[in-house]
C-alpha cells in the first residue's frame, strides 16, 4: 500500500460537485455529496450569526420583495394571467393531485429518498394508489444552512435531477417555492436568481414558473392556492398585498383557498406573534372581497416535524420534512387559542404528530453523543476551561470566581434568551449549566493547586506546569466532558424546561422521519395524504439504475432495497363547506398592517 488511509490523496474529479449533471455523474461521486449539515461547528455558528446580525439591522431597509415588485412592472391583467396560465391536468376522476414538500436541501440521502418519492408518476402507499402532482409547492428552505449558488446547486438541483432526470424539451410540471428564513440569508438573491426567472429554470422533471416570491395559482374552477412570503421581518410589504388584491377581484365568488406561508404562525397565535399576523392579514385580504371565499387548508413547514390542528372546519398543518434535521414535537400545545383567524374565538385542537411526543422523547437521548457529533464545539468548551482555569490559578479567589461564573452563566444564558425569547424560560437551566461548567473548572482548578503544593515546590518551572495541565485539559478530559455536559443540558432542556427543542435536535442531525404530503382535489373537498418514510436509505444504500438512460425519465441511483412508504395518519379529507366563510373573519388589529 503506497499511502496509509490517513495520508492517501484525494482523487481526482473530472468535474466539480456544483457542475454535475445527470448525464455526467460517476458511481464515486456518491461519495462526496454532503451529509447533514453540522449546525454547532464554531465557523458556521460565527456565519449565521453574523448574517442574522445584518438581517436584524438591514432586513427592513432592504426588502428584496420591494425590489422584486419594481422590477416586475406587470399590469393586474398580467398578474392573473400568470396565475391561470395552464391548466393542471386532472386524473381520470376529475380530480387534480399537488404535491406539498418543505425544508430540503441539507443532507443528499433524505433529500434524494423525498425527490424520488415525489418524481414516481404512481405510488402506491398501504394499498391506496397516489399519482405525482401536476403542481409542485415547496413550503421554504430549499437549501440549508445558507443560500449561497453552490448549495442550491448541490443540495438542492442535483438532487431533483438525478431522481427525475427528464429531458428539457419534455413538458415539464410546474414548481412553486416560497423562501424561507434560509433562503433569505442572502437577501434573496439566489432564490430568485433560480424560482423567479422570466423563462424558468428547469430542474429534473419540473420546471419554475413564478417571477415574485410570492404567487397564486389558479387549481381548478373551485380551488386557488396562494403562497405568502413573511420575509425575516414576518410582515407582508404593500406590493405583495396589492398583487392578491388584484388576484381577489379576479376570482369568483364562492372560491377555496389553500394558504401557504413558510412558517406556521398559529404555533404563535396566543402570543399574537407577527408571522400569525401576516397570514391572518392574507386571509383579511380575502375577506375583503365579499365574495364569501374560505380557506380550509392552511400549510406551512419551517418547522421539520408534521402536525395537524383542527379549527372551525380548517386544517393547519405544519410538513417541513424534506429532507433537513428532525424537529420533535414536544413543544406542541394540545390546545392553541386563535383570537381572529377564522373566526372571534377558536380553538386549534392536535390532531396528529410525527413523531409521536413518545418518540420525541426518546430520541433526546442521542445529545448524549454530542461530544462525538459536535467536536469542534465540545473543544471551544475545553478551551473555555483553559482560559478559566488559567484565571483560578492566577487570580485571587473572589476575582476569579466572579470572573469563570460570569463567563458560563452570562454566557449560555445570553445565548438561551436570544434563542427562547424569554428570560423567564431561560434563567434558571442557564444558571444550572453554567455552574456544571463552573464546577469542571473548580475541579481542575483545585487539581492544579495540590500538584502546585506538592510537586512544583521542586519545580522551578511553575508555569511549565500549568501549561502541561491544561494542554491535558483541552486533550484528554476536557473535550468529551464539554460535549457531555451540553448535550446533557440540551436533553433536560426539552424535557424539563421546555426549551431548546431546536437545538437538541439540530445537534442530532437525524434525517429520519421524513414525509411530504400529496393532495387530491375534487369538487369541494381536498383528500391529503401525509406520505412518510421512515428511514430514508442511507449512503451505502444507493446504487446506480441499470435502467437510466439519458432522457426516460428514470432516476440515476435507486436503493438497493425497497423504501418503505406509510402514511403518517390515514389520508383525510378537507370539505371547504365545513370551513368558516371568510365573512367571518374579524380583522386584525392595527400591529398587522401591511408594510409599505
Amino acid at each position: 500500500m503506497l499511502f496509509p488511509s490517513c495520508c492517501r490523496p484525494e482523487p481526482a474529479y473530472k468535474i466539480p460537485l456544483a457542475d454535475l449533471k445527470p448525464n455526467d455523474i460517476e458511481d464515486r461521486d456518491l461519495e462526496r455529496l454532503p451529509g447533514m449539515t453540522g449546525w454547532f461547528a464554531p465557523v458556521l455558528l460565527l456565519k449565521l450569526l453574523l448574517r442574522v446580525i445584518v438581517s436584524d439591522l438591514f432586513g427592513q431597509y432592504a426588502d428584496r420583495r420591494l425590489i422584486e415588485a419594481a422590477l416586475d412592472p406587470a399590469t393586474p391583467d398580467e398578474l392573473v394571467g400568470r396565475a391561470e396560465a395552464y391548466s393542471l391536468i386532472p386524473d381520470t376522476e376529475g380530480a387534480v393531485w399537488i404535491d406539498y414538500v418543505s425544508d430540503l436541501g441539507d443532507g443528499f440521502d433524505a433529500t434524494y429518498a423525498i425527490a424520488l418519492s415525489l418524481a414516481e408518476r404512481k405510488l402506491e402507499v398501504e394499498g391506496q394508489n397516489t399519482e405525482r402532482g401536476a403542481l409542485l409547492v415547496m413550503g421554504g428552505d430549499q437549501i440549508y444552512p445558507t443560500a449561497t449558488r453552490e448549495d442550491y446547486r448541490v443540495k438542492f438541483r442535483l438532487p431533483y435531477s438525478l431522481a427525475w432526470p427528464v429531458h428539457k424539451d419534455n413538458a415539464a410540471t410546474p414548481l412553486y417555492a416560497l423562501p424561507g428564513n434560509h433562503d433569505w440569508y442572502d437577501g434573496l438573491v439566489n432564490f430568485l436568481a433560480l424560482f423567479g426567472r422570466a423563462n424558468g429554470t428547469a430542474i429534473g422533471g419540473w420546471k419554475t414558473y413564478q417571477r415574485r416570491s410570492y404567487f397564486a395559482v389558479k387549481l381548478t374552477d373551485k380551488w386557488w392556492l396562494w403562497g405568502i412570503d413573511i420575509a425575516l421581518v414576518k410582515d407582508m410589504d404593500q406590493p405583495q398585498a396589492d398583487y392578491f388584491e388584484t388576484i381577489v377581484a379576479s376570482m369568483p365568488e364562492n372560491s377555496n383557498i389553500i394558504l401557504c406561508s413558510a412558517e406556521p404562525g398559529w404555533y404563535t397565535a396566543e402570543s399574537q406573534s407577527d408571522s400569525y399576523k401576516s397570514l391572518s392579514y392574507a386571509a383579511l385580504l380575502a375577506k375583503r372581497s365579499k365574495k364569501n371565499f374560505r380557506v380550509p387548508l392552511i400549510l406551512s413547514g419551517d418547522t421539520h416535524h408534521y402536525a395537524r390542528y383542527l379549527g372551525d372546519g380548517s386544517h393547519y398543518i405544519t410538513s417541513g420534512g424534506g429532507g433537513a434535521f428532525l424537529h420533535g414535537t414536544l413543544e406542541l400545545k394540545p390546545v392553541i387559542e386563535a383570537k381572529w383567524l377564522q373566526s372571534a374565538s377558536e380553538q386549534l385542537q392536535l390532531q396528529s404528530c410525527y413523531p409521536t411526543k413518545e418518540e420525541s422523547k426518546a430520541l433526546l437521548a442521542g445529545n448524549l453523543n454530542f461530544g462525538k457529533l459536535n467536536r469542534g464545539l465540545a473543544r471551544v468548551i475545553a478551551a473555555a476551561y483553559v482560559f478559566a482555569t488559567f484565571v483560578a490559578l492566577n487570580l485571587p479567589l473572589w476575582d476569579s470566581a466572579l470572573l469563570i461564573l460570569a463567563l458560563f452563566i452570562g454566557g449560555i444564558w445570553s445565548y438561551s434568551k436570544y434563542q427562547e425569547k424569554s428570560w423567564a424560560k431561560t434563567t434558571k437551566p442557564s444558571i444550572l449549566h453554567g455552574l456544571v461548567h463552573a464546577g469542571v473548572v473548580a475541579l481542575f482548578a483545585t487539581i492544579g493547586y495540590w500538584a502546585h503544593e506538592h510537586v512544583a515546590h521542586w519545580l522551578d518551572w511553575w508555569w511549565l506546569l500549568q501549561f502541561i495541565v491544561l494542554i491535558l485539559v483541552v486533550g484528554v478530559v476536557g473535550t468529551p466532558l464539554a460535549g457531555l455536559i451540553f448535550g446533557w443540558s440540551l436533553r433536560l432542556g426539552c424535557e424539563k424546561y421546555d426549551i431548546s427543542h431546536n437545538d437538541a435536535f439540530s445537534a442530532m442531525r437525524l434525517d429520519s422521519y421524513r414525509h411530504f404530503l400529496r393532495i387530491r382535489i375534487k369538487d369541494q373537498s381536498v383528500t391529503v395524504y401525509p406520505i412518510k418514510l421512515e428511514r430514508p436509505p442511507a449512503r451505502s444504500d444507493w446504487k446506480r439504475n441499470s435502467l437510466w438512460q439519458r432522457d426516460n425519465g428514470q432516476p440515476v441511483f435507486v436503493s438497493k432495497n425497497p423504501i418503505k412508504r406509510e402514511f403518517i395518519e390515514k389520508p383525510f379529507v378537507v370539505n371547504a363547506r365545513e370551513a368558516s366563510s371568510t365573512s367571518e373573519i374579524k380583522p386584525p388589529s392595527e400591529g398587522s398592517k401591511v408594510k409599505s
